[in-house]
């Protein structure tokens, strides 16, 4: 890796706007896909709409536009997800759902692994019912 990668930051290594968007749409691709997190997706009244919020968060998450905290004011990410019971098994879904679609949208495997690792967090922090 060059020195000017390196110093890139996830946004520019994932490929900027184009390369979120790729990885938002295979999460929601793989969620109304895979029967195995039916739960999950039964759980989004509006998935144009979960997108797309995903999509500027993890716009600002990686170092890129702000997107979010601009619309949207800050994530607040727990309490934006209190309304839903999410408990392992649905952080286990959803991750599921993000290893596929990390899996098919970046290409360099310790990249897409840190990034793997990091969203883990995200997560399971989201967790809000006991085991």
């Amino acid at each position: 890796m060059n020195q000017e990668n390196s110093a890139a930051t996830p946004y520019e290594k994932i490929g900027g706007e184009a390369g979120v968007r790729r990885l938002t749409v295979s999460l929601y691709t793989a969620m109304r896909e895979t029967p195995s997190v039916r739960e999950l997706l039964d759980i989004h009244r509006d998935l144009e709409m979960a997108e797309q919020k995903l999509f500027e968060f993890l716009s600002g998450w990686l170092g890129g536009p702000q997107l979010f905290m601009e619309r949207h004011g800050h994530p607040r990410l727990r309490m934006r997800h209190s309304y839903f019971p999410v408990d392992t098994n649905m952080r286990d879904q959803w991750m599921l759902c993000m290893r596929h679609a990390l899996d098919q949208t970046v290409a360099d495997p310790v990249f897409r692994e840190e990034l793997y690792q990091s969203l883990w967090s995200v997560a399971d922090h989201m967790r809000n019912q006991p085991e």
